[in-house]
């Protein structure tokens, strides 16, 4: 087992493991400078700056994705509904790209980043930069009707000031063993989820039980919306065709065992092959002899798109919200917009 996977799995482990516990002063000097950092905004000795928009960020606490980028997509869509005009800044995690810049949906992911080409193939105006406030400041200028900003990820941007935190939690995973890095998953204390505006609980299915949430807590599920063959569009999955043991599926997110724990509700027996997130995926990944279909999430067919053949599909998905999410949402901005 590689390093990673043994950090990961001590991570998400029921109790405290050896190796966790080994790390714990780390984790207790980490959580020294990232309470620093925060009493230093708090104070106003470090400035967050306004970018002239309303902005949303949607983050999270744990390293690795929780279904931020669908709840992101939701949002943005609900936002027009209701009559917005949304614009979306990112870090682009993995891309190469100095400085900020606009995506489009015919970029390389390994200049702009895999989540980054999702959003802008939603249809709206994306832009990426490890400075979100400079990337936030870019859109604006690009695009001048944009009236607010979702930020995805960014929950420990600090300097990009912020109007609705949004804090999404993986339910299968939840916070792990509860400890900061590197010892835990965390990349702020728990007690951080107090502070925020709304905490997204991400469940297997829309209505599933739940634990009881404290005020501002919701869920989201992520709801299928069907295959895309990624060689030939015209051609439609046939699951029932696919002979046992000749399905592989592979996915390169935060939780893998999230892509395939939802292939197996859908009645889909896989084999299954995690990566790590944002895993920069080669031909050789895909090689699996006497494979009838190989099935991946949309965020790994991105970086895919180069070496498929007519065995890959990926599966789209959307992020079904509880529209007092949007309610919330709107209340603080027109809330800030009024003051």
């Amino acid at each position: 087992m590689r390093w990673r996977d043994r950090l990961v799995a001590a991570w998400y482990a029921p109790r405290v493991t050896p190796l966790a516990f080994t790390l714990v002063p780390l984790s207790t000097a980490f959580g020294a400078l990232v309470a620093l950092r925060r009493a230093l905004y708090r104070k106003g000795m470090l400035a967050q700056e306004r970018v002239g928009r309303a902005v949303v960020v949607v983050g999270n606490l744990t390293v690795g994705g929780a279904g931020k980028t669908p709840l992101v997509i939701a949002l943005a869509e609900a936002l027009t509904a209701r009559g917005r005009w949304p614009g979306i800044v990112s870090r682009g995690y993995g891309g190469t790209a100095a400085g900020v810049r606009e995506v489009s949906v015919s970029d390389d992911p390994a200049v702009v980043g895999d989540e980054p080409l999702l959003l802008a193939a939603a249809g709206f105006p994306v832009w990426v930069g490890r400075d979100r406030v400079a990337a936030a400041r870019g859109l604006c200028a690009a695009h001048p009707a944009c009236d607010v900003i979702v930020s995805d990820d960014g929950l420990q941007h600090y300097r990009l000031q912020r109007e609705v935190e949004i804090a999404v939690v993986d339910g299968t995973r939840g916070l792990g063993n509860g400890l900061l890095l590197p010892a835990g998953p965390l990349r702020e204390p728990a007690s951080r989820l107090d502070e925020v505006d709304a905490v997204v609980h991400l469940v297997a299915e829309h209505g599933s039980a739940s634990a009881t949430r404290r005020p501002r807590e919701t869920t989201m599920a992520h709801e299928p919306i069907g295959w895309r063959n990624l060689a030939d569009p015209s051609r439609a999955a046939d699951p029932a065709a696919w002979p046992e043991g000749t399905v592989h599926a592979v996915a390169g997110i935060g939780n893998p065992r999230r892509f395939f724990d939802l292939l197996a509700r859908m009645g889909i027996d896989a084999i299954p092959h995690p990566f790590s997130d944002h895993h920069a995926f080669v031909r050789e990944d895909l090689e699996f002899p006497g494979a009838q279909a190989i099935l991946m999430t949309a965020k790994d067919a991105v970086k895919c798109a180069g070496f498929v053949d007519a065995r890959c599909f990926a599966l789209d998905i959307r992020a079904v919200l509880d529209p007092a999410l949007v309610d919330l949402v709107l209340e603080r901005i027109d809330g800030c917009q009024a003051a």
